[in-house]
């Protein structure tokens, strides 16, 4: 091969890995658009669980240990009970983003779309090679990596396509580019993809147990960074131990025995994973929505068009126009395995854990890249030596104008939010500087809910309450309820008010109240919808807490700041009858506050 031939073939990997940064970046490119010269430094999400995973990344590049809460600040009292989160646990990814991050002096918002531009110019290089490895057409692997992305959210049943045809919301954007989580055990995952394939088709003992280190080592790095993504890879490795001894093709047993190294090798990182789930915290269970059913789980769309493919496979087997026993074929077969095993586990286990992220972040990438796989095998089959150069160009043509369409609908939603996120950097400064002046154990009331659930990105002091204050094992459940009590009752929302909320549906506070279960069939196979007994059951209890409440039966929670919008027409006569208020500091579109508790509440602590 000649080094001009190589720099062309790498050159149209470098070209889908820069079309899929573009991408990754429309979200930010539309906030700096958006912003302009006034633009504060933040960075844009496109998916509101984002703002966690960047509170988590922040607290790191801080130098606070892997076992901390960003928006409670009860890092010790963790330390102290050993007790695992959900981020702790899947540490790796954001570990590799934090430590490059503190090094290079990258705020934890800079490192958000830094990093989300990188793996997604990564994604689409490796994803690349793995066609390019497969195929030996330079065209066809760039086509292949903007397919098995690009169409991510089409063949989850999401994204822009909703409000194309009138049946949804146009959400989630891009959801394999959700930072830091799934992107890096994404990447992670079609990395060890390739090394599969290299494993599998190396004549070489040698090389089949470098790459088998190496795809053990991808797999490691998918185990302790994402745990749908991890069990997807393992369920695949179950398909490939299965497939290719029942179809035996040539070679078989060494494939067999190659896979059979692999799964042993991947065994060995999920005894310390284990042993760290052991010491799982209770709140990670209670807001996992962990379901106990052996019922089948068949008609998502995902699995659906696996089915048609492996329908297709089997009609031009029986045609005799394709070789069952081809490698490729039963790789390919291999893979379109996973999605049905994924989502009907629990046959076998009896327990389904919130399977929509199976759906939404790997099942559906799996089936894109099975429709470029079956693509290669159908031409490889019918073009006779015609040369598809044109037909692979039209279709990266036609990928890139949808990955566009999935851009516009999906980050619009969330556009104001970005906006308002940005402006509360200034503010988001002004109390980092008064953590370092006064200490970080200053709890800070935000009652604008975009706001105060971003705060732990911006400032490393920690919030009353927040959206995604509940995940982490610093609070346990009924004190997330009781910060929530206090949140609506500083806010000045009364028991009228929280019913009204919870009659109109607001998102919000039934979550808050009731846990993920209760909101949406999205999550929780078994939902059951809220009732009126039950709303006006939590109202009551509501009103029983704030009738009793003070200030100093609380101290856990007594405020030191509140930061308010600038053109709220905000009702402080619940915080001035327990705290004084100081004259606003003006921030940007923020007014930032100091309080004090009044001296008649402080002496009724002795």
């Amino acid at each position: 091969m000649s080094k001009r031939s190589y720099d062309m073939k790498l050159r149209y990997g470098v070209i889908a890995g820069l079309v899929l940064m573009l991408f990754s970046m429309y979200p930010q490119l539309k906030l700096w658009y958006a912003q302009g010269a006034d633009w504060k430094g933040h960075y844009a999400y496109n998916d509101i669980d984002e703002v966690a995973y960047a509170a988590y990344l922040k607290a790191l590049i801080d130098g606070r240990s892997r076992l901390n809460d960003p928006y409670t600040g009860r890092d010790k009292i963790l330390q102290e009970k050993n007790e695992e989160s959900l981020f702790s646990i899947q540490f790796l990814a954001p570990y590799s983003i934090a430590i490059p991050a503190r090094l290079m002096g990258i705020s934890a918002a800079s490192a958000m779309w830094l990093s989300g531009a990188a793996l997604a110019f990564l994604i689409g290089l490796v994803l690349f090679v793995f066609f390019h490895l497969i195929a030996r057409d330079s065209i066809f692997a760039m086509m292949g990596a903007l397919l098995t992305i690009c169409t991510g959210a089409l063949t989850a049943g999401e994204g822009a396509i909703g409000e194309l045809l009138g049946f949804g919301f146009p959400y989630p954007y891009f959801p394999g580019f959700r930072r830091y989580v799934p992107i890096v055990a994404l990447f992670a995952f079609f990395a060890t993809l390739t090394m599969v394939w290299m494993m599998l088709t190396s004549e070489s003992i040698k090389k089949r147990v470098f790459f088998c280190i190496l795809a053990s080592i991808g797999f490691s790095v998918c185990l302790f960074s994402y745990f749908y993504i991890w069990t997807t890879a393992l369920a695949w490795f179950i398909s490939l131990a299965i497939i290719f001894p029942l179809f035996r093709p040539s070679m078989w047993k060494q494939d067999f025995q190659a896979v059979s190294a692999l799964l042993f090798a991947c065994s060995l990182p999920i005894i310390p994973y284990t042993i760290m789930l052991s010491h799982r915290s209770q709140t990670l269970d209670q807001v996992q929505l962990l379901v106990f059913t052996r019922e089948l789980d068949l008609l998502r769309i995902p699995e659906l068009i696996c089915f048609f493919m492996l329908g297709v496979i089997i009609l031009l087997a029986i045609a005799k126009c394709i070789n069952i026993r081809d490698r490729l074929v039963l790789f390919t077969i291999s893979l379109l395995m996973v999605p049905p095993i994924t989502f009907n586990q629990q046959l076998i286990t009896g327990r389904v854990l919130q399977p929509i992220h199976y759906q939404v972040f790997i099942g559906n990438y799996v089936a894109s890249l099975c429709m470029a796989l079956l693509l290669w095998i159908l031409v490889s089959t019918l073009k006779k030596g015609r040369n598809l150069k044109s037909l692979w160009i039209v279709l990266c043509i036609l990928l890139v104008l949808w990955g566009l369409i999935e851009c516009h609908y999906t980050v619009r939603p969330l556009d104001e939010a970005n906006v308002w996120r940005d402006e509360a950097v200034p503010v988001g400064k002004r109390l980092a500087e008064l953590a370092e002046a006064e200490g970080n154990d200053k709890i800070v009331f935000a009652p604008d809910l975009i706001q105060g659930d971003d705060m732990p990105t911006l400032t490393s002091q920690p919030v009353l309450w927040a959206r995604h204050q509940h995940i982490f094992p610093g609070v346990s459940w009924e004190e997330s309820k009781q910060r929530y009590y206090q949140h609506l009752y500083f806010s000045g929302i009364d028991r009228d008010g929280l019913i009204y909320l919870m009659e109109n549906g607001d998102f919000v506070s039934i979550i808050a109240l009731f846990g993920w279960g209760k909101h949406t069939d999205r999550l929780n196979p078994k939902y059951e919808p809220l009732t009126y007994g039950e709303i006006y059951q939590e109202a009551d209890r509501f009103d029983e807490y704030i009738k009793s409440f003070r200030p100093s039966s609380s101290p856990g929670t007594v405020l030191s700041y509140i930061v308010v919008p600038a053109d709220w027409d905000m009702d402080f006569s619940n915080i001035d009858r327990w705290y004084h208020r100081s004259e606003p500091e003006i921030h940007g579109r923020y007014l930032l506050y100091k309080l004090n508790l009044k001296e008649e509440i402080c002496t009724c602590r002795d």
